[in-house]
């Protein structure tokens, strides 16, 4: 049985220490912790006290022994996200997409290189305070995209965001007493980052979509299927990605998702499960896609039988390939979609711009929020609100206009009563 001890270290300061022998190098192996007490009436009582203290001990020998302790002395940032943060949070809550890779990669990039080394339980308010202020300095972007050097104010925002995160779950394990980053006031997006998101319009009107549509139609491609997909079935790129052909339901006309592809580990496609559990869903689809999409599935199928041994599906059955039955590689829908609209002179709009393109286009159909949040398979309708207040807010804008008729400025003068009757006498 582990033995354990308890040591005065100041006038309300215990240590904790936990004995379990000899390591393997022959040094002893003797985990510690150090509690306070703020407690003024316990500290004057001897026997509440030392009840206390025992219960304290007895607590960290089992946390010990469960192998849950772990020694802050020892624990860097680093360590901490990436042995603690990542596998016991960010990959059970963001279950390793696309969404994880963002948040990792403003880690790597921005907080690492400045605190990634520092104990975790060493890292002051003022070293944060530094780092989110040099973020904002010129030389602080780590691509360079667009020969730009600056970072945007969202880029820092978020990065704050994540980092909060990790100090978060490192103060509700008791890795940390207090998070150094509680003092440090969320950086605010700026004026120009604003105006820039208000102005990027990233989705097609309603003439744009019908001319896309129609371009669409009369293209000769093997992307045909998938952007039309995009477009009218608003899916998300990963979803597309990884439909298999026993997703599509001809007699009811609609498409499963349960599934997605957002990321390629060690050269293969790494199928998860979709964003959440309201993306897992049937999505209803035109009666012309689904037969279109027939033939194509159709197609598919004797490429199979043709294909052989060469087939590199395995057991799986995607609808779009790359040719030999293995799904598209996670980024190349991106390349060419910008690709189709370079060639055929059309806005470049993002892939997941068409999902918006979907929403909006049925929004000013007269589609409501609630059948949006079903189609798109948001979460709640909160969302679905927040994404698209700029269409609501153009219809809302729309509807009052039908009682500008009303306006006394313009409507037509009435005639007094009785004028009429002495006309017409």
């Amino acid at each position: 049985m582990a033995k354990g001890s308890i040591e005065k270290r100041g006038a309300s300061k215990w240590r904790l220490t936990v004995d379990l022998g000899l390591n393997a190098d022959g040094t002893r192996n003797r985990p510690r912790k150090t509690i306070e007490i703020e407690d003024e009436a316990l500290l004057k009582t001897t026997k509440r006290l030392k009840d206390h203290l025992d219960d304290e001990l007895a607590a960290f020998k089992l946390e010990v022994l469960s192998g849950n302790y772990i020694a802050p002395a020892k624990l860097t940032f680093i360590d901490f996200y990436e042995k603690e943060w990542i596998p016991k949070y960010a990959e059970i809550e963001l279950k390793k997409g696309t969404t994880l890779q963002s948040h990792c990669s403003k880690i790597n990039n921005h907080v690492l290189p400045q605190i990634g080394h520092k104990r975790i339980d060493e890292i002051t308010t003022m070293q944060l305070v530094k780092l989110f202020a040099d973020m904002r300095k010129p030389g602080a972007r780590v691509d360079k995209r667009g020969g730009k050097d600056k970072l945007s104010s969202r880029t820092i925002q978020y990065t704050y965001d994540v980092t909060m995160s990790i100090f978060k779950r490192a103060a509700e394990w008791n890795v940390l007493k207090i998070n150094p980053l509680d003092g440090v006031k969320r950086p605010q997006i700026s004026k120009e980052d604003k105006k820039a998101r208000k102005d990027r319009k990233n989705y097609y009107e309603e003439d744009e979509a019908t001319a896309v549509i129609n371009a669409l139609l009369e293209t000769d491609s093997v992307w045909r299927m998938y952007f039309l997909g995009a477009i009218v079935g608003g899916f998300r790129r990963g979803e597309l990605i990884a439909l298999e052909i026993d997703d599509c339901d001809f007699i009811n006309s609609r498409l499963r998702i349960d599934e997605s592809i957002s990321s390629t580990k060690n050269s293969k496609a790494d199928i998860t499960d979709t964003k959440n559990e309201a993306s897992n869903d049937y999505v209803d689809m035109p009666l012309w896609y689904m037969d279109e999409l027939a033939t194509h599935v159709k197609a598919n199928r004797k490429l199979k039988m043709k294909l052989m041994d060469k087939w590199q599906g395995g057991a799986r059955n995607f609808v779009f390939h790359s040719g030999l039955g293995k799904p598209y590689y996670h980024t190349t829908p991106t390349q060419r979609w910008k690709d189709w609209c370079d060639n055929n002179k059309f806005r470049y709009v993002t892939l997941h711009g068409l999902r918006h393109t979907n929403a909006t286009y049925l929004l000013e159909q007269g589609a409501s929020i609630k059948e949006i949040q079903h189609r798109l398979r948001h979460a709640t309708s909160q969302v679905t609100s927040d994404t698209y207040a700029h269409v609501t807010k153009k219809l809302s804008r729309k509807t009052a206009s039908h009682l500008d008729k009303f306006d006394p400025k313009v409507r037509p003068q009435s005639v007094p009563n009785g004028q009429n009757d002495a006309h017409s006498s």
